[in-house]
């Protein structure tokens, strides 16, 4: 489900796979099945995928000791107009606080991949932070690295170095925010070890409520951070993933130029992401996804 409707009572703002909608003082954000790669969102949407991610969130919201901006997961006890249909909105909406959003992307890497195995093969660096010489692709890091990065309306956000972040947020933010990030992830990290998952990375956004930063956004799920089986994990390459690898994989294998239309996903390709979506989080809340 596309979810492409938009409801005409409130403003609106689309995202690749969220929308996003202004109550006020209060936020509705609502997780479609839309999914995105190479910045493109695709055609073809993964069923249940907004669902997952936001029951995934909530799981997090609940577990984690840290104060964040969810109010209410029942779309029943939203006070939503008739127009809103509850039953395509339930399992996929959050009630949230509406908070004045930190403009940094906080980003925590606690294994090196991705952008950051990248730019180490290149200069010995992540995101200008030096790191010991022969570490291997996928390998742990000896600390976790808090590395900001620019939150972009479009394309790719940019890594700054925790410098440049300090010339967009007050030196005491920026302090707050790497502390705040590392605590987070460690929790995180520390209890999906144990279930057999190992978050390689992840990003999390804040945002000020009155004087208080809080957790906003989703949290610690398949499309904010990078997921590893345990029982998989070998350092010097690249590692088997709970996300959407398939469809990337997928389109790699496409004559698609990324400067085009996409192309629609086989059935498939579909069904694979959606099982390694659900895997991830019936293995992290020990309970199985069922939705009607």
């Amino acid at each position: 489900m596309l979810l492409e409707t938009e409801y005409s009572s409130y403003p609106v703002k689309r995202g690749k796979v969220r929308d996003i909608y202004d109550l006020g003082d209060r936020l509705l954000l609502i997780a479609t099945d839309r999914i995105s790669a190479f910045d493109w969102v695709l055609p073809t949407g993964i069923p249940d995928k907004g669902r997952v991610l936001t029951q995934l969130s909530r799981f997090w919201f609940e577990k984690l000791d840290v104060p964040n901006h969810l109010l209410e997961m029942d779309v029943t006890k939203m006070g939503l107009p008739e127009e809103f249909d509850l039953e395509a909105l339930a399992g996929r909406t959050m009630l949230v606080k509406k908070t004045k959003v930190v403009p940094i992307e906080c980003v925590v890497r606690g294994y090196l991949a991705g952008s950051g195995w990248k730019e180490y093969r290149q200069n010995r660096t992540v995101c200008s932070i030096p790191l010991p010489e022969g570490l291997k692709e996928s390998e742990k890091l000896p600390k976790p690295l808090f590395t900001p990065s620019t939150k972009a309306e479009e394309g790719h956000d940019e890594n700054i170095s925790f410098e440049q972040m300090k010339e967009i947020v007050p030196a005491e933010t920026a302090d707050t925010l790497s502390e705040k990030s590392l605590e987070v992830y460690q929790q995180g990290a520390d209890f999906a070890r144990q279930k057999g998952i190992i978050i390689a990375d992840t990003k999390f956004e804040w945002g000020w409520a009155g004087d208080q930063l809080i957790l906003i956004d989703e949290v610690l799920t398949c499309d904010s951070s990078r997921f590893w089986p345990a029982d998989a994990y070998e350092p010097g390459k690249g590692q088997p993933s709970f996300d959407k690898q398939f469809v990337r994989d997928y389109l790699l294998q496409t004559d698609w130029d990324r400067s085009s239309t996409p192309p629609e996903l086989p059935e498939e390709i579909v069904q694979k992401t959606r099982e390694k979506y659900i895997e991830a989080y019936e293995i992290l809340t020990d309970d199985p996804f069922v939705w009607k």
